[in-house]
């Protein structure tokens, strides 16, 4: 096993990590945004309310983007299994 090989790896890990995670913490990320924008114009300062609203973001988000994230998930799991071939040779 190269370096070479270990670095493209780790960045091949954390790039997927990023791409994956992405869709979901972008739909909670403008949800919990509207919720405080909501919050400030109408002056209401409970910190609870962002919570249900992020976990049904999150969960629609989940619905719309699964078919993408298990195929690149797939793809990906392909691609470590082909490193595994080359290293063992």
């Amino acid at each position: 096993m190269t370096p070479e090989l270990v670095v493209q790896l780790a960045r091949r890990s954390f790039e997927a990590t990023l791409l994956l995670a992405a869709p979901l913490l972008i739909f909670s990320l403008i949800v919990g945004l509207l919720i405080s924008v909501f919050q400030a114009v109408t002056s209401i300062n409970e910190a609870t309310l962002a919570f249900a609203p992020k976990i049904v973001a999150v969960m629609v988000a989940m619905i719309i983007f699964f078919p993408w994230m298990m195929t690149y998930m797939s793809d990906f799991t392909r691609e470590i299994y082909s490193f595994i071939a080359i290293m063992r040779r």
